[in-house]
């Protein structure tokens, strides 16, 4: 079969919410000598997107799009499996942290950007809901990441992202790691007002602002930063 026609059919197959039809198409690409990278990049990440997009219009609900996330999973694992370790490196992001604030209990949209940062190349700890400030700063020391993402689903949960922000300064370490900061009351003001470095409006928007916090900071997996186990 013709590579483009591997790469639509790939795209095709997550689009379709289909994990067996995934996992046939990549299988063919490996037996094809189909660039992992591309595969990963052109095929199953631009039907990620296309699933996300409906996600955000309205036009599909948070069930297709983890069915969408299992079946894109299920294509990277058979892709990366013939990957040569330098490729593997480039095909990460970098490496993240999110979680929900303390007192907010809500994790549905916090799942939803995961999925997302995910099936886009970034690594991703996921430290859960009602996280504690002290609690996420020492994960993010821990794993030596290079974004803190933080979600506040309520108003009154919306002080925690500041107290992130001036928990980091006092501890002299807020110009090692990048903040972004999202959850339906929080809006791109309150952001900039707190000092945090991006604002996503969407899953979507999440993965478009952490490549771009990737690119201000230089780091990441291509840049040969070290990250613990």
């Amino acid at each position: 079969m013709r590579p483009d026609r591997i790469i639509m059919k790939l795209k095709k197959s997550v689009e379709e919410m289909e994990i067996m039809l995934v996992e046939k198409a990549a299988k063919e690409a490996v037996a094809a000598g189909t660039d992992p990278l591309v595969a990963i990049n052109e095929g199953l990440a631009k039907g990620m997107k296309t699933v996300s997009d409906l996600f955000d219009e309205g036009e599909a609900f948070v069930p297709h799009l983890l069915v969408a996330a299992e079946a894109f999973e299920s294509g990277v694992a058979i892709l990366t499996e013939s990957m040569t370790k330098e490729n593997k490196l480039r095909a990460k992001q970098g490496r993240v942290l999110i979680f929900t604030v303390q007192g907010d209990i809500h994790d549905i949209g916090k799942n939803i950007v995961k999925t997302m940062l995910q099936a886009s190349g970034f690594q991703v700890i996921d430290l859960g809901r009602d996280v504690a400030i002290d609690e996420a700063i020492d994960k993010a020391k821990e794993y030596n990441v290079d974004i803190i993402v933080a979600a506040a689903l309520m108003r009154t949960t919306m002080p925690a992202q500041r107290e992130l922000i001036r928990a980091l300064d006092e501890a002299g370490l807020r110009k090692r790691f990048k903040c972004m900061f999202g959850g339906s009351p929080v809006s791109a003001e309150w952001v900039r007002k707190i000092g945090g470095d991006a604002y996503a409006e969407t899953a979507t928007d999440a993965v478009v602002k952490a490549k771009m916090l990737m690119t201000d900071i230089g780091v990441g997996h291509a840049a040969g930063k070290e990250y613990p186990a």
